[in-house]
């Protein structure tokens, strides 16, 4: 699929988190999207992304790649990051990098319940 696909229906969750991955998907699914937990940025797209989201404690070294990539290939879709509130830096060099928005891994849990309804 390509970024002129109609249907951005796809949440690609990027983490090496699997226990965490399991409630993402949950509140993806119950908004009627297509779920895909990512270690890295595919050769093939599993879905249109509607939203693309990195876990920071797992994949901060990847993040800038991934926002690039997002960026040149899927310009409208969603980029969420989240992190532990311990971690700062992380957290103040994915604003750097264009995601939007950030939050701590607290905040993005909390909002699990709503983060996927239509804009």
């Amino acid at each position: 699929m390509t970024q002129t696909d109609p249907i951005e229906n796809g949440v690609w969750y990027f983490s090496g988190d699997l226990l965490f991955a399991s409630r993402v998907q949950g509140a993806a699914v119950n908004a009627g999207l297509v779920f895909s937990h990512l270690s890295q940025w595919p050769q093939t797209h599993p879905s249109t992304p509607r939203y693309i989201i990195v876990d920071l404690a797992t994949k901060s070294g990847a993040s800038a790649e991934i926002r690039n990539l997002a960026s040149t290939h899927f310009p409208a879709a969603r980029c969420i990051a989240f992190g532990p509130h311990v971690q700062a830096p992380r957290l103040s060099k994915a604003r750097q990098d264009g995601f939007d928005p950030v939050m701590t891994r607290g905040q993005f849990d909390a909002s699990l319940a709503t983060i996927f309804q239509a804009e």
